[in-house]
């Protein structure tokens, strides 16, 4: 797989079905090996032995509906009360980050009305604090350690 700007850990892979999986600490189970999922994992494992983000306050492919229309969310952060915080959306690393990866997130976050909305392909990373009441939003140089939410 690709070498990311993440921290490297030990990452559990078997084959399945003929196919590389890889353990989701989030889910529980091994979810197919495709190159958005590896930088999901890394970044979920950044976020929680780097940055202090409890395991158990984040969720993986997170079901929204808008209408008709099913959206997944890549990652959602909540608080202790279960209410979202945080948005995150993954691309394979080969893939740009463009202002259609951010048109996305917002269109996610009209939903979920989040603090914080990050991004990432695994090589660069966004994060912007939402402003709700000033109508903006700032990016940040950094993703944020879970005690500075």
């Amino acid at each position: 797989m690709y070498r990311l700007n993440l921290p490297p850990y030990e990452i559990k892979i078997k084959e399945k079905g003929g196919r590389h999986a890889v353990f989701d600490v989030l889910r529980r189970k091994y979810v197919n090996l495709t190159p958005e999922e590896w930088v999901r994992q890394h970044f979920i494992h950044y976020l929680t032995e780097h940055k202090g983000y409890p395991t158990s306050l984040l969720a993986n492919e997170v079901k929204l509906r808008l209408g008709q229309k099913s959206l997944r969310c890549d990652s959602v952060l909540y608080d202790n009360m279960l209410q979202p915080r945080m948005i995150i959306e993954y691309k394979a690393p080969t893939i740009q980050i463009t202002q259609k990866t951010f048109n996305q997130i917002f269109a996610y976050n009209i939903l979920m009305h989040v603090d914080y909305l990050v991004v990432s392909n695994g090589m660069s990373h966004y994060c912007c604090r939402m402003d709700y009441e000033g109508g903006k939003y700032t990016f940040l140089n950094d993703i944020p350690d879970y005690k500075q939410l």
